[in-house]
């Protein structure tokens, strides 16, 4: 595969699952502002900002409307929701020959339909445009699991989701890893990983913040999960290295990075998992980084153009 086309399917895959993630995000979040009147904006609004790593503006209070503006609709940060569609779409064009027409279709009908979705939403509130923005990224989702052959392209993809995936649960756990175990601000992380109904199915209603991060972190079933997306990721690695006969452990700096993320917590004691939880944290997102880097340096990062010096004709 070329590396421009691997590289575009990374991005797609990181992109649309930012969209998605961030619509998830804000959708719990603004819905706790209008409906809490305990609850500060600027300040609750300054902690989501440093969740999703933007810079909150200076000398500006922050409030429902202004914190849409900037999060779901601001073209000029790229970590907005319509950035991030805007260039999941641009990535596809690019790559037509490798994403089927119904990808292309389901992302570009997305882009042209966000104007009008945006002009709506300032009118009667953001929740039409999160839940447009989620609905058209679980079917993106869906077209792809369902149209593209499970070939490198396909794992590229795969990949991208999987990494920006464990960063936003990453991120999520670290803005309340200083809460007290019956906050509730431990509902509002599940809510806004995707995970609230599926955590109370599987513990039966009790909510206890060792028991979502638990959750959130190792469980092997949960496809959101810190665990199951490093698996998913390093997986794809191992595909794409092509090396099925190599006598030794991972040589890919990539496969070497994500397999030590996924051991350190496959063989972690429950009993020792909220201690440290900070730090814990902040090495699986500097460790997100470096494989974000690591799979550049190897797949996607094209050698210099070479120009011949001090040649002569007939020498």
């Amino acid at each position: 595969m070329l590396a421009r086309n691997a590289e575009s399917l990374y991005w797609i895959g990181r992109y649309v699952e930012r969209a998605d993630d961030t619509a998830r995000i804000l959708d719990v979040s603004v819905h706790q502002l209008l409906e809490d009147a305990t609850v500060n904006p600027d300040a609750e609004s300054r902690q989501l900002l440093s969740v999703l790593g933007i810079t909150p503006p200076d000398g500006t209070t922050l409030d429902v409307w202004s914190l849409t503006e900037l999060v779901a609709y601001s073209l000029g940060n790229a970590a907005s929701i319509c950035a991030s569609v805007t260039s999941a779409r641009e990535n596809t064009r690019g790559a037509r020959e490798v994403v089927s027409t119904e990808m292309w279709e389901c992302l570009n009908s997305m882009w042209n339909a966000v104007p009008e979705r945006q002009r709506y939403a300032r009118q009667v509130g953001p929740h039409a445009f999160f839940s447009f923005v989620e609905e058209r990224a679980a079917m993106f989702a869906g077209l792809a699991d369902s149209t593209m052959s499970r070939d490198d392209g396909w794992r590229f993809l795969v990949l991208g989701r999987s990494v920006e995936r464990v960063d936003m649960i990453v991120r999520l756990l670290l803005s309340r890893s200083g809460d007290k175990a019956s906050s509730p601000g431990w509902v509002t992380v599940l809510r806004s990983a995707g995970a609230h109904d599926t955590y109370l199915r599987t513990y039966r209603g009790a909510m206890d913040a060792s028991r979502v991060v638990q959750f959130l972190l190792l469980d092997r079933l949960f496809p959101r999960s810190v665990f199951h997306a490093l698996s998913q990721a390093e997986q794809c690695l191992e595909h794409l290295y092509h090396a099925p006969g190599r006598r030794v452990g991972a040589t890919a700096e990539a496969s070497r990075l994500l397999g030590k993320a996924r051991s350190d917590l496959e063989f972690l004691r429950i009993s020792e998992l909220m201690e440290n939880l900070p730090r814990r944290l902040k090495s699986l997102q500097a460790t997100v980084r470096d494989v974000g880097e690591a799979v550049s340096q190897q797949y996607f990062h094209s050698v210099p153009w070479v120009a011949w010096t001090n040649t002569e004709v007939g020498a």
